[in-house]
């Protein structure tokens, strides 16, 4: 099979493409707040762990809400904000909690530090002082679950006891400073079927389907003429002399040094993380954004239009340039400037989903697995990165380095771009449902090969292998999110359901078919493909 030659790409252009592939691994989990087991379960406190919504008025206007974890013990808050009351706040003073508190604690919502003695303590202070609930501020961002000891068999703890993180609780402490402000606590359920989960899906498989499909529908057999990022140059005397496409073959001892690669940023992005970083992220994450989407916009109209990009302008420093690829390049660089500027708005998510997919379809047209051979090595690979820094790495750092990249841990509020991600518009608690590039681009460079075989060796939709590497994929993202659900959102490495459902029904197929050795061995060179390739 031969590639169209209208999209040809210099190599050395494509560096940050490639770059952001090694770091879209860092981001493949996700993971919720909460932290430690579940403690003893006893008959007075083995309450399930239930997120709470914390609403906050001060002097009478109402504040941003505030997120926090009830106990497992305790009585229970109700599912609706109308069925609960408002409660003026009251910091316990001695402010751990530990003793009788001088402030007048009742009817109120007791606030008490963490540390100094048990939740349970704090709790019966803070009923014996008539408080209505009992919020307890952690010395940490993360949620932990406050549970109780085996010794305590009979316990009547009647009041509602959540914690909050250290940020909320600077919060509540700043509000109160000669303002009076009130709380209202309940607990919202999330719906079983997250439709926001499904519109992740339909995205992350329709990447991987039109990135395969590209080359047949988003260029012309035609087009011979060769532009790059931001120009067309062409003259009369070197029509017909065609500049080969470069394609970046990825080999077996690429495929390992890659994923060692990965695990070094992965490292570096745990110890070093910090808001200067995210912006070095979010700097590439712009540059290969604009080139992806300038592709994804210059390739259909170089099919449509053949003309349109011949009519070239001079410009100092990049010479002869095409005026339709440089408004095309402008476009796509205000379009990637607006989108960093305004991310933490909440609709940026549709912007860093337009450039993420744009992204990894050019970098699906650029990297390419030759065989099974390398597609196993590399999917086998990433397959125990994912798995190790997810849930091994806690015995060498005391934490998942995985999940705590992900999550963010001393970004500075910034989070990492190298993911698409959708609004849970359903969910009371919102946020954002989410995939990591690495989890899109590993499985989509099979499903890639895949349909290259089929077309090669003229397979029908049914007897080949891009359908079922399709489906397969589908089904190992289906499978993820299964696993997300069922684990209460407890970090799940993706490619732990994804490298089965794709690599595993190739080689089974492969094996029933009598094709494996055909495909392990397969070559690009063998074919009548007449590009040049690079070597990963």
């Amino acid at each position: 099979m031969s590639f169209p030659p209208g999209r040809r790409r210099r190599f050395s252009a494509a560096l940050p493409l490639l770059f952001l592939v090694v770091l879209s691994l860092a981001v493949a989990v996700t993971a919720d707040g909460a932290s430690q087991d579940d403690g003893p379960k006893l008959p007075s406190c083995n309450n399930p762990f239930k997120l709470v919504k914390v609403k906050i008025w001060v002097d009478g206007i109402e504040d941003e809400d505030l997120s926090g974890l009830t106990a497992s013990f305790g009585a229970s808050l109700p599912e609706e904000a109308s069925k609960s009351p408002k409660l003026p706040a009251v910091f316990s003073n001695p402010l751990n909690g530990c003793s009788t508190s001088s402030s007048k604690l009742s009817g109120a919502v007791a606030l008490s530090t963490r540390g100094d003695c048990d939740f349970v303590t704090k709790a019966k202070v803070a009923q014996s002082g008539d408080a209505a609930a009992l919020l307890v501020i952690n010395d940490k961002e993360e949620l932990y679950k406050m549970v109780c000891s085996e010794n305590d068999t009979s316990l009547n703890i009647s009041i509602p006891v959540v914690m909050i993180p250290k940020s909320a609780g600077d919060a509540v402490n700043k509000s109160m400073e000669e303002k009076h402000v009130e709380i209202l606590l309940y607990a919202p359920t999330r719906p079983i079927v997250d439709f926001s989960v499904m519109f992740l899906w339909a995205m992350a498989v329709g990447t991987i389907v039109i990135a395969s499909l590209w080359q047949e529908f988003g260029t012309s057999e035609q087009t011979d003429e060769r532009y790059d990022e931001l120009s067309l140059k062409e003259s009369s005397n070197t029509t017909g002399n065609d500049d080969e496409k470069e394609i970046l073959d990825i080999s077996a001892k690429g495929a390992v040094v890659f994923v060692i690669i990965a695990s070094t940023f992965l490292v570096l992005l745990y110890f070093f993380m910090s808001s200067w970083f995210v912006w070095l992220l979010i700097v590439l994450f712009c540059i290969g954004g604009v080139q992806g989407m300038h592709n994804c916009i210059m390739t259909p109209i170089a099919r449509k239009c053949r003309n349109c990009a011949q009519k070239t302008l001079n410009l100092p420093l990049f010479g002869e340039v095409s005026i339709v690829s440089l408004v095309v390049a402008v476009f796509c660089l205000i379009f990637a400037v607006v989108w960093a500027v305004n991310r933490r708005a909440s609709y940026s998510w549709v912007g860093q989903d337009i450039l993420g997919i744009c992204l990894m379809i050019t970098v699906l047209q650029l990297a390419r697995l030759p065989n099974i051979k390398v597609a196993t090595v590399l999917l086998c690979c990433a397959f125990v990165y994912d798995i190790f820094w997810v849930f091994l790495s806690p015995l060498i750092f005391h934490e998942s380095v995985m999940i705590a990249v992900a999550r963010g841990d001393n970004s500075g509020g910034e989070s990492i771009p190298m993911l698409l991600r959708v609004p849970r518009v359903f969910d009371p608690w919102g946020g954002y449902d989410m995939i990591g590039f690495g989890d899109i681009l590993f499985p989509g460079l099979l499903v890639a090969f895949g349909f290259r075989y089929d077309k090669e060796n003229k397979k029908h939709l049914a007897n080949g292998y891009f359908l079922w590497l399709v489906i397969g994929y589908g089904f190992g993202l289906f499978f993820t999110y299964l696993g997300l659900y069922l684990m209460n959102g407890h970090g799940q490495p993706a490619l732990l359901y994804l490298v089965p459902c794709t690599l595993g029904v190739a080689v089974v197929l492969g094996l029933v078919r009598g094709e494996l050795k055909g495909l392990w061995n397969y070559s690009p060179e063998s074919s009548s493909m007449r590009y040049a390739t690079g070597e990963a």
